[in-house]
Order: structure tokens, then sequence, then C-alpha cells
């Protein structure tokens, strides 16, 4: 009597489990609301505790700890041993991926630290910066959800069992939107340092560098994709580039004094840095160097994505002081309320924002060493990111 075998072919795959795709969710609603409550703040002014945006963060940190902490809950009283055995036990009793921890811890932060910021600001009145105190609060349990989101699905990544369970594409996918939700999150964080009247000096050169590669490097490292660090860059280019076209479009005007620029519409946020062309070359380097010991990968790939960063952006912000830049594309027509729109650098670099010479030279030396020390840490983190499997 023959028997029938299946091909790998015809083995069928389930979907993602829920809280997957709940997490993913959860840090896209986060970094859209991020974004509308920087433009409702430079056009409107003042927010309430439960303004639009602020909704839009709370639906992310809601949604990301119920989901997470039901799959806990449901995998502590009622998961299978095997189960249980690809998770991580805490406090001797709970069972649960490090990934929902994340998310847990993340969205207890979040909604702490609502209130928090709404006593601020009825304290102290209008934030001046974003790192605020209750700020800072609430963008480390964003960062933390999002994290959280990112390793959920890289557990998954990672286990065989899983990969043969459910689909890789599904994987790959919710892997690539949850990297770059991750990285919006981190330019949003350092953008005061990474305008556009900034391209023309050497701190932002630093900054860039000492921030990006740990995770472009990382991600390129851990995906199962030849080009992750680009997926990253491209769902970072397309976020960003999408609230800038999409905000201007909706109603807006200043309930907030002064008012020197009388608008009518949203203000958009900075239209994304061009990271999509260092994270090709990261992405290469780390294909040719696959077989070179870490420090010659940490050189390569820390030289390559500050040089080539600068031969793009630099350019790049001389055009986007330009006419042609001037429209609703670009965005840099888009200006605070509170600030005078005949300001004579408007649309120029100011003589303090512009560095050449032994100053700039110097600048990018310290920027290189930067990405050389990021991009070490980027490896040594993406061969961990690599080993989770919980």
């Amino acid at each position: 009597m023959s028997t029938i075998t299946l091909s790998p072919s015809h083995t069928t795959t389930r979907t993602l489990p829920v809280y997957i795709y709940a997490v993913v969710f959860a840090s896209f609603c986060i970094t859209v609301g991020l974004i509308w409550d920087i433009s409702w703040h430079t056009s409107i002014g003042r927010d309430g505790l439960f303004s639009p945006p602020h909704l839009a963060t709370y639906i992310g940190a809601i949604t990301s700890g119920l989901f997470s902490g039901y799959y806990v809950l449901r995998l502590t009283f009622a998961g299978r041993s095997e189960e249980k055995q690809q998770s991580i036990n805490f406090w001797k009793v709970f069972y649960g991926s490090l990934g929902a921890l994340f998310c847990i811890w993340g969205a207890f932060a979040m909604i702490t630290s609502a209130p928090f910021d709404d006593w601020w600001h009825n304290t102290f009145g209008l934030d001046v910066q974003i790192l605020s105190p209750p700020h800072t609060v609430l963008l480390l349990g964003m960062i933390t959800i999002q994290f959280g989101a990112m390793v959920s699905v890289m557990a998954l990544q990672n286990r065989s069992s899983a990969v043969n369970t459910y689909s890789a594409k599904a994987i790959s996918w919710c892997f690539m939107l949850s990297s770059g939700f991750l990285l919006v999150m981190l330019f949003t964080i350092a953008s005061e340092y990474l305008g556009r009247y900034a391209m023309h000096k050497t701190l932002f050169y630093q900054v860039a560098s000492g921030l990006f590669p740990l995770f472009l490097v990382a991600i390129s490292r851990a995906s199962t994709s030849k080009w992750g660090a680009t997926r990253m860059a491209a769902v970072y280019s397309i976020v960003m580039a999408a609230m800038v076209w999409i905000l201007p479009i909706f109603h807006a005007e200043p309930k907030l004094g002064p008012v020197f620029n009388h608008i009518t519409h949203y203000q958009a946020f900075h239209f994304p840095l061009l990271l999509i062309f260092p994270a090709l070359v990261i992405d290469w380097l780390n294909q040719r160097l696959q077989n070179q010991k870490p420090i010659v990968k940490a050189l390569a790939l820390g030289v390559a994505f500050t040089l080539v960063l600068f031969a793009v952006q630099w350019p790049f912000g001389d055009f986007l002081t330009t006419e042609y830049a001037r429209n609703w594309f670009f965005g840099t027509t888009s200006w605070y309320f509170g600030a005078d729109p005949a300001f004579q650098y408007r649309y120029a670099f100011a003589p303090y924002n512009v560095e050449d010479g032994t100053v700039l030279a110097t600048g990018l030396t310290i920027a290189v060493v930067l990405g050389i020390l990021s991009s070490w840490l980027g490896l040594t983190w993406g061969r961990w990111m690599k080993s989770v499997k919980r």
C-alpha cells in the first residue's frame, strides 16, 4: 500500500496571533498621534487632555495594553505546556512573550503620563520643547510599546516552528512596519537637531550618525530580508511624507496668542530625511562583509552612513530653501503661527547655521566616529535580536 506525503508547498499556514496585529496597529496609532500632536501645537496651540491627537495615542496605548495583557493572562491560565515553554515566566506566576511585557509596561507609562502632562500644561503653560518631563515619560512609554511590537514579531520570525506555522510573508510585513514606525519615533525625538535649517551644521550629522546606524544596522542584521534597513527606512519615508501631505488638507486656526502668522490649515511636520540612501548602502555592505570581523564591519558601516547621508542631505537642504520646494509636496511653506512669516531666513540658511572649512571637517570627523560606534553597537544588538525567540 503506497503512502501519500504532502510537499511543503501544501502545508497549511495560519494567520498570525491577533495580538501581533494589535500591537503593530498600536505602534501605528502612536506614530500618527505623535506627529499630529506636533502639528496641532504648531497650528492651533494649546490642546486638552482629550484632543484628537492625544486620543490617537491613547488608542495605541490601550490597544497594546489590552491585547498584550489578554495574551499574557490566556497563556498563564489557559495556555498549553508547549506554549509556556516558548514564553518567559515572570514573577513566578505569569507567562508571556518579551514583546508583550514591553507593550504592557509601555501602556502603563503612557497612561500615567497623560494626567501628568495635563497638569504640567495647566501649571507652566505651553511647552517650548519636545522633551519636557511629562513628554519624556510619554515618549519612553511610546518607544517601549513600539519596541515591544517589533520584538513580538521578531520572536515569531526567529522560531522555526512559528515560521512553519504562520505566513512568512505576514511576519516579514509586520516586522518591516513595526521597525519603520520605531524609526519615525526616533527621528521625532531628535527632530530639534534634524530640521532643514540644521542641514548645513555638523551637529545635524553627529546626531544622525550617533542615532540612526544603531537601529538601521541592527535591523539589517536581524531581518530575514536582505534589505531590512532599506525596508525600515522606506516605511519611515512613506509615513513622514504622508503626514506632510495629508494634515494640511484639514482646517485649523490658532487658539493661543500671540498670532503673527494667520493660518487656516494644519502646518506640516518635517519632510523625511533621505535615510533610504544610507540604508541601502548598509544592507549592501552587510551582505558583502558577511564574513568579516565586527570591527571591520563597524568601520565600513559607520563611515559609509555618515558620508552617504552628508552627500545627499547637504544638497537636499539647499534644494529645500529654493522656490521649487515651496509647495504641498515638500511642505516647506508650513510655518508656526507664533512666528513672523516675513522672517528673513525663512527660506534661507542663516549665517550661524552654516559651517565650512576646518569646523566642517572636524565636525564630520566626529560624526564618522559616532557612526562607527553606533554601527558597532548595532551589530551587537542585531546579534541579540536574532537570538530572541520568546
